[in-house]
């Protein structure tokens, strides 16, 4: 009738069918996409003697198929190949599958940062920017708890440079 098995090995052979069937079902080798990050508006928060705080606001696209949970952001923002600001936020938020949200990051900048990036600055209508940094995931076991990213692109100075 068969082969009596020890309660050991039925135990082994049940927990390896459920194994197989949960990652069967979960699909462990899909990989999420980074999320593509741009800058949607910069503000002036605070001017101290040593130091600004600046707020940007990034959009976060979601290119997967499925929803993120994000727990918070850290970043560093260069402006003209010149470190300028290194900030994080806290602010959770789900950016559901191919979504989008903008997500509030407050970032730190001494005045010696700020002096460097503002050299050759004038007569230049367009900066460009690199952001690279982390989105932090809540999530799963499979899920990663961050997610790289960088981007680059162009801040317009004519409205900062034009009188009104």
């Amino acid at each position: 009738m068969g082969f009596p098995l020890s309660r050991k090995t039925r135990i082994f052979v049940l927990l390896s069918g459920m194994v197989l069937i949960f990652f069967g079902c979960a699909g462990p080798g899909k990989r999420l996409e980074p999320p593509r990050v741009k800058i949607a508006n910069i503000q002036v928060k605070e001017l101290k003697a040593f130091e600004s705080v600046f707020q940007i606001e990034l959009r976060v696209i979601n290119p997967n198929d499925v929803a993120i949970d994000v727990k918070g952001i850290d970043c560093e923002l260069e402006i003209d190949d010149k470190h300028l600001a290194s900030g994080v936020s806290k602010t959770a938020t789900n950016i559901p599958a191919f979504g989008t949200d903008t997500i509030p990051v407050d970032v730190y900048s001494s005045v010696v940062d700020i002096v460097k990036s503002v050299i050759g600055l004038h007569g230049k209508e367009k900066l460009k920017y690199k952001i690279k940094g982390r989105v932090h995931l809540g999530g799963g076991l499979l899920v990663p708890s961050t997610i790289p990213f960088k981007s680059e692109g162009e801040l317009s100075l004519q409205g900062i440079t034009d009188p009104m």
